[in-house]
């Protein structure tokens, strides 16, 4: 018996995602929350037709693994409701203005939520956080040669923020903590392990590869949007949309095949 599984497919090009814009039948926002929106939707593939999901249609994010000249990592510890915990993260930050750039949006929660600037900033990493039900991506950023704000100019931090904790932790020993089941937040993981990969081959003397800040994001940039706020484009004619409800739903009139716009509500 062959030990090569059946599913398996030689690569000649580098494996990557491939971006996807199926056939979309109907999309509705049947709840706006404070944060992001939940969206129900109805879309066809080559492989299954008539699928229905609910999605959480978010705005995106950016994430800062922020390194000193010790080449230890920040981490921030913040309370988080969901989990009833204080998680070890990264300083990170929503999308949430229109049109800010990934990087300017970075720059600003560095300074609000560290108190810090940097000199230098590199591409770590693009991920999709959780793909089965949400649509947030994140950037996550290396800023080094870091400067501290003056306490006159600080951001002043509010709810949760307000109880931040702050420490500086070596690469071996974040490393351990995450081993260990003792940092457990994704994105702090993440950044840890993109680190001590950058860390371990700069004290190797290896070339390291980062990303410019203006690399593209793939499933982002140039792309129709399908975060919050996004216009769905549908392939069922005369649509109508109810947004703000449980129980909204989106229902095509006839069977034509012309396009309709459907825009969620949401806040910026």
């Amino acid at each position: 018996m062959s030990t090569d599984h059946e599913m398996s497919t030689d690569h000649e090009q580098p494996l990557a995602d491939e971006p996807v814009i199926p056939p979309i039948t109907s999309s509705a926002v049947v709840y706006e929350g404070a944060v992001w929106d939940i969206r129900k939707e109805t879309f066809d593939l080559p492989e299954a037709s008539g699928l229905v999901r609910d999605l959480m249609a978010h705005t995106g994010a950016v994430g800062i693994a922020v390194v000193d000249d010790h080449q230890r990592i920040l981490l921030a510890q913040q309370y988080r409701h969901p989990v009833r915990a204080r998680l070890w993260e990264v300083p990170a930050g929503l999308l949430d203005i229109p049109g800010e750039d990934p990087l300017d949006a970075a720059k600003r929660e560095l300074i609000e939520e560290a108190d810090l600037t940097a000199a230098h900033w590199d591409v770590l990493s693009d991920s999709c956080l959780t793909p089965g039900g949400s649509s947030e991506t994140m950037r996550l950023y290396l800023a080094r040669g870091l400067s501290y704000v003056p306490e006159a100019d600080r951001h002043e931090r509010g709810e949760e923020e307000a109880g931040f904790r702050f420490a500086w932790v070596g690469i071996d020993d974040a490393l351990e903590a995450v081993a260990d089941g003792r940092i457990t937040n994704a994105i702090a993981q993440l950044a840890i392990f993109q680190v001590d990969r950058v860390l371990r081959a700069e004290a190797a003397g290896a070339p390291v590869k980062l990303r410019a800040v203006d690399a593209p994001r793939r499933l982002v940039d140039g792309r129709p949007d399908f975060g919050r706020g996004a216009t769905v484009e549908t392939t069922g004619s005369a649509m109508a949309e109810t947004t703000g409800s449980a129980t909204a739903e989106t229902t095509g009139a006839g069977g034509g095949n012309s396009p309709s716009t459907q825009t969620g509500a949401g806040e910026d």
